[in-house]
């Protein structure tokens, strides 16, 4: 039985953003540029995609005053825009303004309780083995990353390399010369909290890359600053061995 859980891809949006403000800016400045920028942004989730007009409309704004705020969200990539279909009058085409991903990422996303959830329910129909194989299910992209990255610059220090293979699957990792290898960033922080395998896993998938022993002294999950993994004493392989799909000869004997 295969249990595969793609659980970055659904979630439950709830906004932790502020409400939206019912005042428009004044001459006093006591609304400021930021609120109202949120205040479109607010707009947009609720109603999105809606024009310049529409938007100053729902603000009590001038047109033109609300563009100066769109060209700020456009620049900080909070917002995107499609030209408007339909039949088009005089002048330059409509555009319709909505969120981006990066826009809606401060609204706050359920994803963490849907997480546990639907892991909870995983081990109590499958068993706690079942985190085990997710775990390196999930790490089975970093893995191969940092497999390309070795075979690309064998001379590179392999703590190196899968900081980077780290860092760009969202870790923000950095290697130490003393042996640390730090990840400044967890996306699956509040989760592993929960389900340690988690990071045991992380662990073990670690050590057999770099080919030695490693040992964790600091994790997100358990409230620390960054997560801190520290290699053995043992010489880093040559070249890295990819055993999830390796088998030896004895066992291609056996097999046989």
């Amino acid at each position: 039985m295969v249990f595969l859980l793609e659980l970055d891809n659904i979630g439950v949006v709830k906004s932790t953003r502020r409400p939206v403000a019912e005042s428009p800016d004044r001459a006093d400045g006591s609304v400021t540029d930021a609120s109202t920028r949120q205040r479109v942004l607010d707009l947009l989730l609720a109603g999105g995609p809606l024009t310049a007009a529409e938007l100053a409309v729902e603000l009590d704004f001038t047109t033109a005053g609300v563009r100066r705020h769109l060209t700020a969200l456009l620049e900080s990539g909070e917002i995107t825009f499609k030209e408007q279909a339909g039949p088009r009058g005089r002048g330059r085409p409509a555009k319709t303004y909505l969120l981006t991903p990066a826009g809606r990422q401060g609204f706050g996303q359920a994803y963490d309780t849907l997480a546990l959830t639907a892991l909870s329910e995983l081990v109590a129909a499958v068993g706690p083995d079942a985190i085990d194989r997710l775990a390196e299910k999930r790490l089975a992209e970093i893995e191969d990353d940092y497999l390309r990255r070795r075979a690309h610059h064998p001379d590179v220090d392999p703590m190196q390399l899968l900081a980077d293979a780290l860092s760009a699957a969202g870790y923000f990792a950095s290697a130490h010369d003393d042996g640390e290898l730090c990840q400044h960033h967890c996306p699956v922080a509040h989760v592993a909290a929960r389900f340690p395998q988690l990071c045991e896993v992380e662990t073990s998938v670690f050590a057999r890359l770099l080919g030695t022993d490693v040992s964790r002294s600091a994790t997100i999950a358990s409230g620390d600053e960054a997560c801190r993994i520290h290699l053995g004493g043992h010489t880093l392989l040559p070249k890295p061995v990819p055993t999830r799909a390796k088998r030896t000869s004895a066992d291609r004997k056996v097999s046989a």
